[in-house]
């Protein structure tokens, strides 16, 4: 009995790989998440169906606007954006790596752009 389904791809995926591609989503759905907290004070009544006060909708517009950044800031953070990412798990090992140089001989000089 094999460890991989029919498909050829595993069934399961690395903790790590797994946190990671939910983050990145996290930081796709960010700015869709804002806007809807953006628009939320179009349907607020005021006090006797009146609109409501500016300086309450000014108020929440930045409270968002901070709580957005703190956790865009926690969810780049969290991806790590700085060295050399580690290669993924689920990765083909027979790709290239896309430097240009998969073809070239040993000590050929490499030509970029």
């Amino acid at each position: 009995m094999t460890d991989r389904p029919p498909g050829g791809r595993a069934e399961f995926v690395a903790r790590g790989t797994y946190r990671r591609r939910r983050m990145i989503d996290a930081a796709g759905l960010l700015p869709v998440f804002g806007a809807l907290l953006f628009a939320l004070p179009l349907l607020w009544l005021g006090a006797g169906g009146a609109a409501p006060r500016t300086s309450h909708v000014l108020l929440y517009l930045f409270a968002v606007w901070a709580i957005l950044v703190a956790l865009s800031a926690l969810v780049t953070r969290s991806l790590g954006t700085g060295g050399d990412a580690p290669p993924d798990e689920d990765a083909d090992p027979g790709a290239p790596d896309g430097d240009g140089a998969a073809g070239a001989a040993p000590g050929a000089p490499v030509r970029h752009g």
